[in-house]
């Protein structure tokens, strides 16, 4: 018999797990010197702790969002989560930085079974016209992940040291694992034919692509990157044109983007994922290395963006629908940017620490005005059957953008502390704790210019959201969802 459930509860549920996720992409940045300092690592090593996490995560979400539209969301968020916790475990044990690399992009993996499945659920147990407030609660989640990350970070790394930031994950992936056994439907799957030419080829240039691109400053863009990203580029358009030529079922139905929204939403996001990896590493280096703040002191300089970002992204994510799609994101990757470039101009060693401060809390309240704003937009028109297709196309551009932002500002730095003299010399010392005061003033200046990328990428944002157009009229679309009948799968 089938059980009318409410969606938000299902919804809240899945957002646990989400929340963890996320919160994995960041929380590593404030714990960077510790890792440096305990396992022996240079800075190229340890920013690939985080780059393979987000290699792993972004490659597979094409497929993954597929997967969840033929074998159902809960079934695929449930193993996604149970990876993910177990890899969460191998990481504090990991006593080495080869291992810790390993085991993170494990977890990558995990992140990328779940993902999907959390928007794909929203797309289809919540009206059009609803979705702004379930989109508000999932973008603030997500910005506050985000944000939460370095902080939480900082006080396990103070307290408990750098493998508790992963050992954490354990309680709360148990929990939310038993959540969404309890409250996610079982929703009813579509019978596809599963496009193995296109995973493969997705696959392969996506891997490529990324890993080209995250190893490139490391060897120094020799023939062997140039050749590896200029190899994925080709299997990806490779990959374009089997997918336009694919009459049955294709990995990404390109149709989708003929909605002009959802095609923007889509650079839109990918901007903000570069924006906000490439705006924590920059950061956390300076109120460390310059400042010599305690990872948790340093955290809680940002703390006021992560409160504003929780309290504002359900209340803007719910009046946001009333207005013209392009009015709030618009104006927070305006506010972002200003935010930033604020930021950029005012680390130097002795400028007064709450200055960062404020300009957290106007980043925080611009964060509120994109990551719900945006989702909602991407996902209105959707189709039901595509809603996983979908949520992985979106999901992808995200991480594709959060992967580029990571190689962007760690080739960024090097070249910065190089172009100042610094490099290989005391600055290189000084990211694995304080610089020496002779050098502060150079070192202060390569990483606040490096903040202005981040900060120009934004500008893509604004573009991409200025030219959304306003909503067709949408039919009420579903209610509160029924459980799929136990026997099998609709057609």
């Amino acid at each position: 018999m089938s059980e009318t459930r409410n969606p938000w509860h299902a919804l809240l549920a899945m957002v646990v797990g989400f929340f963890m996720i996320l919160l994995d992409m960041t929380i590593v940045a404030v714990a960077n010197p510790a890792i440096m300092a305990e396992l022996n690592a240079e800075i190229s090593s340890v920013i690939w702790v985080t780059s393979a996490y987000l290699l792993t995560y972004a490659v597979p979400l094409l497929i993954t969002g597929r997967l969840g539209d033929r074998f159902g969301p809960k079934n695929l968020y449930l193993i996604g989560l149970a990876v993910f916790t177990a890899a969460s475990l191998w990481c504090g044990f990991s006593g080495t930085i080869g291992m810790l690399i390993a085991a993170r992009a494990v977890q990558g993996i995990g992140a990328a079974l779940m993902t999907p499945q959390t928007m794909a659920v929203i797309t289809r147990t919540f009206a059009p016209d609803k979705r702004g407030a379930a989109m508000g609660l999932w973008g603030g989640v997500a910005g506050l992940a985000t944000l939460v990350g370095p902080i939480l970070g900082g006080v396990l790394v103070d307290g408990l040291g750098w493998e508790w930031i992963f050992f954490v994950n354990v309680p709360v992936g148990i929990i939310a694992f038993a959540l969404a056994v309890w409250l996610v439907p079982a929703l009813p799957t579509n019978r596809h034919r599963f496009d193995i030419p296109g995973v493969v080829l997705s696959a392969i240039g996506m891997f490529l692509l990324v890993f080209g691109i995250q190893e490139g400053n490391t060897r120094d863009w020799d023939w062997l990157i140039w050749t590896m990203i200029g190899a994925g580029l080709v299997v990806l358009a490779f990959f374009l044109w089997n997918q336009s030529r694919n009459t049955g079922e294709p990995l990404v139905p390109l149709g989708l983007f003929k909605d002009r929204n959802f095609a923007f939403s889509n650079l839109a996001i990918a901007a903000m994922g570069a924006a906000v990896t490439a705006f924590m590493v920059p950061a956390y280096f300076y109120l460390q290395a310059v400042r010599e703040l305690s990872p948790t002191r340093s955290a809680l300089i940002f703390a006021p963006m992560a409160i504003a970002t929780g309290i504002l992204a359900p209340v803007i994510g719910r009046f946001s629908d009333r207005l013209h799609p392009r009015v709030v994101p618009t104006v927070g990757f305006s506010l972002f940017a200003v935010a930033l470039f604020w930021i950029a101009a005012i680390m130097t060693p002795d400028s007064p620490l709450y200055l960062f401060m404020v300009a957290g809390v106007l980043a925080g309240f611009s964060n509120a005005c994109i990551w719900a704003p945006l989702a909602s937009t991407a996902t209105h028109n959707l189709p039901v059957q595509q809603a996983g297709a979908g949520a992985g196309i979106y999901n992808t551009t995200r991480q594709v953008g959060s992967v580029l932002g990571s190689a962007a500002i760690s080739a960024l730095i090097s070249a910065r502390i190089t172009a100042a003299g610094l490099g290989g010399g005391p600055a290189a010392e000084g990211m694995g704790g304080p610089v020496p005061e002779f050098v502060r003033d150079k070192f202060s200046t390569a990483l606040s210019e490096s903040i202005l990328l981040p900060a120009g990428v934004l500008l893509i944002g604004v573009v991409a959201s200025a030219l959304f157009v306003r909503h067709e009229r949408s039919a009420a679309g579903p209610g509160p969802v029924k459980e799929a009948e136990p026997a099998g799968t609709a057609a």
